[in-house]
C-alpha cells in the first residue's frame, strides 16, 4: 500500500507498535529449556491483550501465532514441541493486523550464551538491514536496497538466500513490489513517497539456496548451515524512511 492519509499512517504506527511490543515480549522469554510452543502462546497472549491477530492464520492457514526458525531453519519455522538449546540460534517473524492494516518485523535472538557464528550473523543481519534501508528513497528501484544488503552480507563473510526478500506490506501480508537481498534486475519497481515495505535480510552462513521441510511450511538452508532474520516494516518518505515497526 501507499500511505493516502494521516488516518493511514496513524493506525500503520498502531498495528507496527503492536508488532513491536509482541516481538519484544516473546523475545524476552527466549532462554534454554523454552519450547517454541510456549514462546508462540506468549505471542498469542499479547496479541489478544492488544485487540490484533495474527495475519499468517487467517491469510494463509499458518499454525502459529508467529513463525519461529531455530538454526537452520531460515524462515517460517512451526511452533511446536522443539526445546531451545543453550547456543541455539532463533528467528522470531510477526506479522498482524488491526483495523485492517498489517505490520511485520523480525528479529534474531541467541540462546543463553549464544555462540560466535550466531552473534556474528545477527549483528550481519541487522548490519545489512541498515544497508538497506539508506536506499529506501523515492525515486531509487527495489533492487538498490538489496544491492546494499548483499554488499554488507558479503563483506561480513556470508550469503543471502536470494530466494527470499522483502515485499509491499500495509493491507495484507504480502503486496508488491518485491524486495531482493541482491540487485535482482528483475526487480525494478520504483519507489515511492509513502511506499510501505518490509527490508528484510535473510542470510545464511553456506549456501544461498533454501529447501522446504516436509511441515510445507518451513524453509531451512540448503546445506543447513544456520541463517538469520531481522525485519522492520518501512515507508519510504522523501525526508528519510520511517519504521513503524521500531
Amino acid at each position: 500500500m501507499s500511505i493516502g492519509t494521516w488516518r493511514d499512517f496513524e493506525r500503520l504506527k498502531e498495528i507496527g507498535r503492536v508488532v513491536r511490543l509482541v516481538l519484544d515480549g516473546v523475545a524476552s522469554a527466549v532462554e534454554p529449556g523454552v519450547s517454541t510452543r510456549d514462546l508462540d502462546e506468549i505471542g498469542g497472549r499479547l496479541l489478544a491483550l492488544e485487540g490484533a491477530e495474527s495475519a499468517p492464520p487467517a491469510v494463509y492457514g499458518f499454525p502459529g501465532q508467529l513463525c519461529i526458525s531455530v538454526n537452520e531453519e531460515a524462515i517460517h519455522g512451526v511452533p511446536g514441541k522443539r526445546v531451545l538449546r543453550d547456543g541455539d540460534l532463533v528467528k522470531l517473524d510477526l506479522v498482524a493486523s488491526k483495523d485492517g492494516y498489517y505490520a511485520d518485523a523480525a528479529v534474531t535472538v541467541e540462546v543463553g550464551r549464544g555462540t560466535e557464528l550466531g552473534k556474528r550473523l545477527r549483528r550481519s543481519a541487522e548490519a545489512s538491514f541498515a544497508a538497506g534501508l539508506s536506499a529506501a528513497r523515492p525515486g531509487n528501484r527495489a533492487y538498490d536496497i538489496g544491492r546494499e544488503i548483499d554488499k554488507r552480507v558479503r563483506a561480513d563473510g556470508f550469503h543471502v538466500l536470494r530466494d527470499l526478500c522483502g515485499h509491499g506490506v500495509g493491507r495484507t501480508i504480502h503486496e508488491e513490489p518485491s524486495i531482493p537481498n541482491f540487485k535482482d534486475p528483475n526487480c525494478r519497481a520504483r519507489l515511492t513517497e509513502g511506499l510501505v515495505i518490509t527490508i528484510e535480510p535473510i542470510l545464511s552462513a553456506g549456501t544461498r539456496e533454501v529447501v522446504k521441510e516436509r511441515d510445507g511450511w518451513t524453509l531451512r538452508t540448503g546445506d543447513r548451515s544456520w541463517a538469520a532474520h531481522f525485519e522492520h516494516t518501512v515507508v519510504v518518505m522523501a525526508g528519510g524512511p520511517v519504521l513503524v515497526t521500531q
